[in-house]
């Protein structure tokens, strides 16, 4: 390169937009939370860190690669800590992002050089955070004690590692299957120069330690033929072998070759995976990664991200791209792609038959407790096309498995969180147009686990059906005698009754849209029941005996409280999302509505690092108070999101806390799935665009817009004054331009007919 071209290359990047890839930090999340509220609400520091790992590949892909400090597959530990000092591997991993679950079948590979050692602590080498280069489709590290460089990309379902090794020393791949059971199992294949490696699946939640039925399949292919190789079991290192499998609990297997340098010595390895078999694994590579040039794949994984996050272009400041492309990013990691190129899955739950697709990818980990609220509605408003895969997979889930799903994990039912938002997935997807899935099929399921209590113990207790359905039934709440033994949360009556009458307001959406009368009757009935747990006293919800009697405790601020799901009651009272201005009628008029939303958050009682809170700083808004939800949401955005390590307030719990970000930084939040509405905030940006399905965009401009400036002072909708503080999914969907004139102080006159903001928005 000559100087000129040097120097254009240097100085065109100051003029030149960036791509929106270039703005993703994959290791927000990865450090422990650096907000107050963090620190004041978590529990045993559970929720101090947004347990995120870089998930280098594709959007939802299939198996993602991470560099790896946590050589386990145990709950609650994520591969990659940013505050660790060592790196032991390279990870394929299936880690549901930003949870406190489980990574499952998945791979580690670790390059050593030297005296061959094996153990994850004897590997280990130490990194700086200096060295690492990190983005959606690539991650690069220097191994500084084995002064070997590792890099990272990858496709939908398959990984791409190369590494450079300096020292003039025996060059080593090691692998590993992480199977904390001790099930896993190594293949050597000299002569194809392949690796074969099974990690068989354990569920957790119900049927903790029993098999899910299926493995994390791959095939590992070299460039280099290998100079020698052996395995090892419970650290016994065996050379010149080919084969290794555990067999009992906490033994652990792998495999090594030995790679001869020559004059190269940069060292490339191939992985395809899969969740169905070995075959589909091998098939899986030879589709997506042909041949040998790692350029090409991060090429190609680059555009592929580039393509998912320009869907929504911003004008603004640089940090707030960071905090913006960057959530992005995290709520494009789940579901989790999981049928190979040629359609075939494991089956579902119990049925142990590889199935195929027919028009559609099938999906799994929907952490749908978690990502009902904003991430699910943000993936039907940006890629209409896969909610649809998204929700025939969750029927072709019920069909095989003879419920509909709550919270699908490890292709597995669970009851790991409680509700029934399966209901309000599918509602939301259908109300904002989404129709390519077997939608009265999935109504037949919704309905069964709406009306039909599960009668069989054991397929109860595997997760199959509502929980405490047949006293919501009785009562019309969960009363406080009924503690549901069968599930991972085992009281929390108050916080289920609330849910559960959220769940039935939305598949009685679905009845009414599917012309199913009498559900609709009923099951808007009984969207009523959050009545019966909000006392009308004290406008707080509160735990109830089976006579009516309120529970003794009342303390509506307690950070914990057995009948309420992590959180306090203060917080649970504001789920109702489907019918607010009953809930301010039953708290005793708006005054006292906003008052109480006032304490949340004039007194730091509002969490925002856990989900059931998310959507309450909108809910002003329905007290024609707007401008109180522009001021908080500004607020909430500077306060629990920043661009560092640390910069998530909680778990990220499969994108729904980035899905929040994300919605609020454009300007508007879906407050309650199921009807295709959002309640308008305050954008972060000048200037947001979203590209629709119909391939029109929609605008919203926010003039004079500065920190200070975070008041809406007037409105105007293609080229008409707008006084509503909503917007409808249709008026994005059919493009258009939404100018709000920003200002430093309150409006109180734009948004205040809230009249029509109503349980039906008429």
């Amino acid at each position: 390169m000559n100087r000129f071209c040097y120097f254009l290359f240097v100085t065109l990047p100051c003029f030149a937009q960036k791509t929106p890839i270039q703005y993703v930090n994959p290791l927000i999340g990865s450090a422990p939370a650096a907000t107050e509220s963090a620190r004041r609400h978590s529990e045993a520091a559970s929720e101090l860190r947004g347990q995120i790992s870089p998930a280098i590949g594709w959007p939802h892909g299939m198996t993602t690669w991470t560099p790896q400090t946590r050589a386990t597959e145990t709950k609650c530990i994520a591969p990659y800590y940013y505050n660790d000092a060592k790196i032991n591997g390279f990870r394929g991993t299936h880690w549901l992002n930003g949870s406190c679950v489980q990574d499952y079948g998945s791979l580690t590979i670790m390059p050593f050089s030297g005296n061959l050692q094996v153990t994850p602590a004897e590997r280990a080498s130490t990194y700086s955070h200096s060295q690492e280069v990190v983005n959606p489709a690539y991650y690069s590290v220097e191994l500084q004690d084995l002064d070997i460089k590792a890099e990272l990309t990858g496709a939908q379902r398959t990984g791409f590692l190369q590494f450079t090794f300096r020292k003039n020393e025996p060059a080593y791949i090691l692998i590993e299957p992480n199977s904390d059971e001790g099930e896993g199992t190594v293949e050597i294949n000299p002569e194809r120069q392949e690796i074969i490696v099974t990690n068989p699946v354990h569920r957790i939640y119900q049927g903790n330690g029993q098999s899910a039925g299926f493995s994390g399949y791959y095939v590992i292919t070299f460039e280099k033929p290998f100079k020698s190789y052996g395995v090892w079991k419970s650290n016994d290192v065996k050379k010149g072998q080919t084969v290794a499998k555990g067999t009992k609990k906490g033994e652990n297997v792998g495999g090594f070759v030995e790679i001869d340098l020559n004059s190269n010595r940069v060292v490339k390895v191939k992985v395809g995976s899969s969740f169905a078999h070995i075959e589909g694994a091998r098939k899986n590579l030879m589709a997506e990664i042909k041949d040998w040039d790692f350029g090409s794949t991060q090429q190609r994984a680059e555009k592929a991200w580039n393509q998912e996050l320009d869907k929504i272009s911003v004008q603004g400041n640089e940090a707030d791209k960071v905090k913006f492309y960057t959530a992005l990013y995290h709520t494009k990691q789940t579901p989790r792609l999981f049928s190979d190129v040629d359609g075939s899955y494991p089956g579902f739950a119990e049925n142990d038959q590889i199935q195929k697709t027919n028009g559609f990818d099938y999906y799994c980990d929907f952490s749908l407790w978690d990502t009902f609220r904003a991430a699910m509605p943000l993936h039907v408003l940006l890629q209409p096309e896969r909610s649809a895969s998204f929700m025939q997979s969750l029927v072709v889930k019920a069909e095989q498995g003879g419920w509909m799903p709550i919270f699908p994990c490890w292709n597995h039912y669970t009851a790991a969180m409680i509700g029934d938002h399966v209901g309000a997935v599918m509602a939301d997807a259908y109300v904002k147009g989404v129709r390519k899935f077997d939608v009265e099929k999935a109504y037949l399921y919704l309905r069964k686990n709406a009306f039909v209590p599960n009668p069989d113990p054991k397929s109860y207790e595997a997760g199959k059906g509502r929980r405490a359905l047949d006293s919501y039934l009785k009562y019309n709440y969960v009363p406080l005698e009924d503690s549901v033994w069968q599930a991972f949360h085992k009281r929390e009556q108050t916080s289920r009754t609330l849910e559960y009458a959220y769940d039935d307001f939305c598949v009685g959406q679905l009845a009414k849209a599917l012309g199913k009368k009498q559900d609709y009757t009923l099951l808007s009935k009984r969207a009523l029941n959050y009545q019966n747990v909000i006392n009308p006293s004290t406008g707080w919800a509160r735990g109830r005996y089976a006579d009516g009697r309120w529970s003794q405790n009342s303390d509506p601020f307690a950070l914990r409280t057995s009948y309420i799901t992590e959180g306090s009651p203060a917080q649970y009272t504001w789920f109702v999302p489907h019918d607010v201005a009953g809930l301010m009628k039953q708290m005793g008029g708006k005054e006292r509505f906003v008052a109480k939303l006032d304490t949340m958050f004039e007194q730091g009682k509002y969490w925002h690092g856990n989900e059931p809170g998310n959507h309450t700083v909108y809910l002003y808004a329905f007290a024609g108070m707007p401008w109180k939800t522009q001021r908080w949401v500004r607020q909430l955005i500077n306060d629990e999101y920043t661009t560092g390590a640390g910069g998530l307030s909680g778990n990220e719990d499969g994108g729904q806390m980035s899905a929040w970000l994300v919605f609020s930084m454009m300007g508007f939040y879906p407050v309650c799935p199921g009807k295709p509405y959002y309640i308008i905030g305050s954008p972060s940006f000048d200037e947001v665009s979203v590209k629709t399905r119909s391939g029109k965009t929609f605008k919203i401009k926010a003039l004079d817009n500065t920190p200070e400036n975070c008041y809406i002072g007037s409105a105007i909708l293609n080229g008409k004054t707008y006084d509503k503080a909503y917007i409808s999914h249709q008026q994005i969907e059919q493009g258009g331009e939404l100018i709000l004139k920003m200002q430093s102080s309150p409006n109180a006159a734009w948004g205040s007919n809230a009249a029509e903001l109503s349980s039906d928005f008429k």
